[in-house]
C-alpha cells in the first residue's frame, strides 16, 4: 500500500460531517431490514474494494446491497435480480441524498421506513429530509479517508484472526463512524447503569473494544482507541510502553488513546498499529483477569 495520507480534521470537516450523515441514512436502512443479531451486529457498514457497503440485505424474495463507491464517487444500489440504481455523491445535500436513496429503492421495488433523523451526533439534529445545510463532498478527501480505512481494516482483520474467542467482525458503526473490533471473555458483565437499551445489550458481557475514528469536535485528530468493560479500578494508572500512547479519561472512562499520526509517520505503519493493538489488549485483558493464553490461536 502507498504511503498513508494525513487526515486533518480542519481540512475536510464539512465533508466528513456530510458523509457521516449519508452513512446514517444508509445504516438505518440496514438496521430496519437486516435480521437482528446479538450486540447490534446487524447494523454496521463494512469496508469494501470500492468504499463502504451494507453487504447483502435480504428483502422478500431477493437481496439488495447499498454501496458507497469512493472510486467513482457514487451511491450504488444493486439487487440480486440484476437491477441497479446509482447517483453521484458530489453535489448532494443530506436532504437530496435521502430523497434519492428512497426514490431509487422504490424504483427497485424495495419499501422500507426509517427514523429519518440523525442519531446521537453533536453537529446536527436536522431531520434528513430538511437538511440542506450539510452538502459538502470533496472527492479527494473522501478518497484519502477510504485509503486509511482500507489500511486499518487490513491490520484489524489480521489482529481479529489471532483471537479464538467470541469476537465481532471488523465493522464500521455509523453511530460515531468508527471502525471497530470487540473481543469477549465469555463472562457476563454487571448490568450497565444508565445508557440506552442498545448500550445495555452491547455491554451485557465483558468486552475489550478497539477502534479507529476520524476525529470530531472534541478530539481534533484521527486516532485509535481501546477500552475494557467493566473497567478495573485505577486502570489509567497503568504505565504504557508504546511511544505516543496515552490514557484519555475525558469521556468518563479510561481509553487507551493512540494518534493516527503516530502510525502514519512510523517506518512500518502496519507493524506500529499491530504493536499498539497487542499492547492494549495485554494491558486491558491482564487488568480484567482474562485468560489470555486460552484465546491465542495456535
Amino acid at each position: 500500500m502507498t504511503a498513508l495520507p494525513r487526515l486533518v480534521v480542519d481540512d475536510w470537516e464539512e465533508t466528513k460531517n456530510t458523509l457521516h450523515l449519508f452513512m446514517q441514512v444508509v445504516g438505518k436502512i440496514r438496521l430496519s431490514l437486516f435480521p437482528k443479531q446479538n450486540h447490534w451486529w446487524h447494523v454496521p457498514l463494512y469496508v469494501s474494494c470500492h468504499g463502504l457497503t451494507t453487504r447483502a440485505i435480504p428483502y422478500q424474495d431477493k437481496y439488495f446491497e447499498i454501496a458507497f463507491d469512493f472510486i467513482q464517487h457514487q451511491l450504488v444500489i444493486s439487487c440480486s435480480t440484476g437491477a441497479s440504481k446509482s447517483f453521484a455523491l458530489q453535489g448532494q445535500s443530506v436532504a437530496s441524498f435521502y430523497k434519492n436513496v428512497f426514490a431509487n429503492l422504490q424504483a427497485l421495488g424495495i419499501d422500507v421506513a426509517i427514523k429519518a433523523e440523525p442519531y446521537d451526533i453533536p453537529f446536527s439534529d436536522i431531520p434528513f429530509a430538511e437538511d440542506t445545510q450539510h452538502a459538502s463532498y470533496d472527492p479527494v478527501s473522501v478518497g484519502q479517508y477510504w485509503q486509511v480505512l482500507m489500511f486499518v481494516n487490513t491490520v484489524f482483520e489480521n489482529f481479529h484472526g489471532e483471537f479464538t474467542g467470541k469476537s465481532t467482525p471488523v465493522h464500521l458503526f455509523w453511530h460515531h463512524a468508527d471502525l471497530a473490533l470487540t473481543r469477549f471473555s465469555g463472562k457476563p458483565a454487571p448490568p450497565l447503569q444508565g445508557g440506552t437499551n442498545a448500550d445495555k445489550e452491547a455491554y451485557s458481557h465483558e468486552v475489550i473494544s478497539f477502534g479507529f475514528w476520524m476525529g470530531d469536535a472534541v478530539v481534533r485528530e484521527p486516532a485509535f482507541y481501546a477500552y475494557v468493560y467493566p473497567e478495573p479500578e485505577r486502570l489509567a494508572d497503568t504505565p504504557l510502553l508504546i511511544e505516543g500512547a496515552s490514557w484519555n479519561t475525558d469521556f468518563g472512562y479510561a481509553m487507551l488513546f493512540y494518534p493516527f499520526e503516530q502510525v502514519r509517520t512510523a517506518s512500518a505503519p502496519a507493524e506500529s498499529l499491530l504493536s499498539y493493538l497487542h499492547h492494549a489488549y495485554d494491558i486491558l485483558a491482564t487488568a480484567r483477569g482474562w485468560n489470555i493464553e486460552s484465546f491465542k490461536r495456535t
